[in-house]
């Protein structure tokens, strides 16, 4: 659904552009169950080529790794996707659940990524699978992707161009900074001016969640609908990229001791971290704690 409110080009326009033809997709395709079994036959026959497989969602491997938590045709669909991942060139994890299993890696229902589980290798396809093009699962994670990050993948991979990916196997043009280094509150942060509740203008890190620090990802580098992000409109950052997200404590409000994060910024030791902020808090300009106040 992100991927619909892509603006230049429009996903009609990118497709015909790149000559991608959709074969299916749950939202996008009119299709009819018989059709789309037809397809699937023609797919395991190699009869219809498969040259990028875009899986949604985290798989379903419960109960006792059978997979029968979730059914098509009365079958696993993580045997379809075991069936489908070679037959691909190219294998794409759209999101933060299909790259690293997401809200799924929380219950009963033994869920996982395509290749990793959280931050560790593996998932249903195993730690050593690579597709026939010659890179493994390429994560595209968020809640939601953004399109724009969509859209330049497929047209990296339609044209051939080197990817470089991460050790998370996400691309790193769009993967390779913090979401913290493009936050317009920055000098907030570097001068520890605080918001303590939400509408003052301060830093998000230090009381209200924000996981912009230790994040990695293109919501300040690719702005949303071309326009903004969380962090800018003075929303914390949630950590929707991470192979952690969906955090087991609270969103919203930072886990510190004596008003320390337990979790400091990205590359940053504890005690680096308390000599200079001391001392950033004490230089702060006026026009910065000025511009604290509320009304």
């Amino acid at each position: 659904m992100a991927l619909l409110n892509i603006e230049s080009p429009h996903l009609p326009d990118l497709c015909r552009t790149l000559d991608i033809e959709l074969l299916w997709h749950p939202s996008l395709s009119n299709s009819s169950a018989q059709e789309h079994l037809a397809l699937l036959d023609r797919l395991r026959s190699c009869e219809q080529q498969l040259d990028i497989l875009c899986v949604e969602g985290f798989v379903i491997n419960g109960p006792n790794d059978s997979g029968r938590y979730d059914l098509f045709w009365n079958r696993p669909k993580k045997d379809l996707l075991l069936e489908l991942a070679p037959l691909a060139q190219h294998l794409v994890a759209v999101g933060t659940c299909a790259a690293f299993g997401g809200v799924g890696n929380i219950g009963e229902i033994e869920a996982s990524g395509l290749q990793f589980i959280a931050a560790e290798k593996g998932g249903l396809l195993g730690a050593d699978f690579v597709a026939a093009g010659g890179y493994p699962v390429i994560n595209l994670p968020g809640c939601p992707t953004h399109p724009s990050v969509v859209a330049d993948l497929l047209t990296n991979l339609v044209d051939g161009d080197p990817l470089e990916l991460n050790d998370l196997q996400a691309p790193q043009q769009w993967f390779d900074m913090l979401i913290h280094q493009g936050c317009l509150r920055n000098e907030y942060h570097e001068f520890r001016i605080e918001e303590r509740q939400f509408g003052e203008p301060g830093c998000l890190f230090f009381h209200r969640g924000c996981r912009g620090p230790l994040t990695s990802g293109p919501c300040n580098k690719l702005l949303w609908n071309q326009r903004s992000s969380k962090t800018n409109v003075g929303v914390p950052c949630v950590g929707c990229t991470s192979p952690d997200f969906p955090q087991a404590y609270p969103f919203f409000e930072t886990r510190n001791i004596a008003d320390i994060p337990l979790e400091l910024p990205a590359g940053v030791d504890r005690a680096h971290y308390l000599a200079y902020k001391g001392m950033a808090a004490a230089a702060a300009p006026e026009r910065l704690k000025k511009r604290k106040k509320l009304p």
